[in-house]
């Protein structure tokens, strides 16, 4: 007895969705060091830039980032729960967010880690704090960013030592996902008043 064949066709390939954008170690290097070469300028030059607030100075790190990549680059853009100081977006989608702050206290670091964090959406996974310093005792001041970053809630361990003395990174934990993790640096930088 021969069996009948029995005619089938596979439905044709659905097209894949484009994953959503992430943001390789590579290129957050590359962010981080664009961000670096600024600060040089902003502590090579300190009467440039001495008489500058926050919003002044975080422009002075946008040019260099709009014209070192193909990306977007933006201050003051809304994101999650606020208006984050600098967003990067490739496609329309979020790869990178910063906050710059001046240092005012042990406090105002730890209001700054919450601020940060609530302008993550689950998507957003590197993040940077650029924190002025225009107070006597820098040093000082280094000191005590480990030992706030590492009381808060969302930390969860050292990541590697920053490229500077004045550089730290840390893996967070997403505040409404334990299960998702965030890099974030900080780097400090010294800008005489």
């Amino acid at each position: 007895v021969k069996r009948k064949p029995f005619p089938s066709t596979l439905p044709a390939p659905k097209p894949l969705k484009p994953g959503e954008p992430v943001l390789s170690n590579a290129k957050y290097e590359e962010i981080l060091k664009t961000l670096r070469k600024m600060s040089v300028v902003l502590e090579r030059s300190p009467a440039a830039f001495a008489n500058m607030d926050e919003e002044s100075l975080r422009f002075q790190f946008l040019v260099p980032l709009n014209g070192q990549f193909e990306t977007d680059a933006r201050g003051e853009v809304f994101n999650s729960s606020g208006k984050t100081d600098i967003l990067i977006t490739e496609n329309g989608r979020n790869i990178f967010i910063a906050e710059c702050k001046f240092w005012r206290g042990e406090g105002s670091l730890s209001d700054t880690l919450d601020q940060i964090l609530g302008y993550l959406s689950w998507r957003d996974t590197k993040a940077a704090i650029i924190l002025f310093n225009r107070n006597k005792g820098f040093t000082k001041v280094l000191a005590k960013i480990p030992q706030i970053v590492q009381s808060h809630d969302s930390y969860i361990k050292d990541v590697t030592a920053g490229q500077s003395e004045t550089e730290f990174r840390y893996l967070l934990k997403h505040r409404d996902d334990e299960d998702r993790e965030i890099t974030l640096s900080i780097l400090a930088f010294d800008v005489p008043a």
